[in-house]
């Protein structure tokens, strides 16, 4: 699957996202911050040999240049005003734009939430300890964006969330923690807020420290009275330590931030919303009834 559904970029109306497909615009207006290096053409890097994942293959969007947001409306009779921009993961190389990005829209939808899936710059295009950088600057960049069109949208600019899995749950976490930009302000959409109301993370990533015998987050992971409610979902088994999502856990308990933990026994890594034998594959259940009882889904004037 070479080409997707970027090309319906910019120009559409909202009114004809519903028959059209999801409505997909550009962040920037120009070169994102800092580019300089052209790559290969966009594309699915997925193999035939690449392991499935409900018995299904991953999409694994590669070399992405011009980040965009596609936005998914849910239906009208459904819609609450809520949004969330979702950071598929893929280790800061690929995106795994369906598992962790369009079928997530495609859940939020059911309970009435936009789901804006972000297309953020891969691979990363800076050394290992600062892999997150052009991430984070395409996420705090979408969530400015998707602000300042809340009303041409039909969105609640207050209700308006991030979700990330894997190298995504670490764009999400550092955009819902970081209080500074990290880019020159290119025009009058970066004077608007770029921390979400709430984040939602999936197996993060790269929170914690590991492989020094040091316990703890990473230094540039600070949390603060001031940080956004967190849900937080994550395996033991995983290959990527459940203690990225526990010790974030635990700062966010002492500075009294509400959050939801929920470590499940099995399931391992990257398994999106995909159905498995495994209990952890119904955190989304978990995270919806947290949606609700927060009261992100409450409909306006209820």
């Amino acid at each position: 699957m070479k080409t997707f559904l970027f090309a319906l970029a910019g120009m559409v109306s909202c009114a004809s996202v519903a028959a059209a497909g999801p409505l997909a615009l550009n962040l920037w207006p120009g070169n994102p911050p800092g580019e300089t290096k052209t790559l290969p053409p966009e594309a699915d890097q997925a193999k035939d040999s690449d392991r499935l994942v409900g018995g299904r293959r991953i999409i694994k969007l590669g070399n992405v240049s011009t980040p965009q947001i596609a936005v998914y409306p849910p239906s009208k009779d459904k819609d609450t005003g809520a949004a969330v921009v979702i950071c598929p993961g893929g280790g800061h190389n690929i995106l795994a734009y369906d598992l962790e990005g369009t079928e997530v829209a495609e859940w939020l939808n059911t309970i009435g939430v936009t789901g804006i899936v972000l297309k953020y710059r891969v691979p990363t295009r800076t050394p290992k300890d600062r892999r997150w950088f052009a991430a984070v600057q395409d996420a705090q960049r979408a969530m400015s964006l998707v602000r300042s069109k809340a009303a041409e949208l039909g969105i609640d600019p207050k209700r308006i969330g991030i979700l990330g899995f894997s190298a995504g749950g670490e764009t999400a976490a550092l955009t819902a923690l970081f209080t500074e930009r990290h880019y020159e302000a290119v025009d009058d959409i970066d004077r608007i807020s770029s921390r979400p109301d709430f984040a939602v993370l999936v197996y993060p990533a790269y929170l914690a420290k590991t492989g020094t015998g040091e316990q703890g987050l990473m230094p540039h992971v600070q949390v603060t009275e001031g940080s956004p409610p967190m849900f937080l979902a994550h395996a033991y088994d995983d290959r990527i330590s459940p203690l990225n999502s526990a010790l974030l856990f635990v700062e966010l308990k002492k500075a009294n931030v509400p959050a939801e933990l929920h470590i499940y026994s099995h399931g391992g890594h990257g398994y999106g919303l995909r159905v498995t034998d495994n209990p952890v594959t119904t955190w989304h259940h978990r995270c919806g009834e947290w949606l609700r009882r927060q009261g992100y889904l409450s409909r306006e004037g209820q």
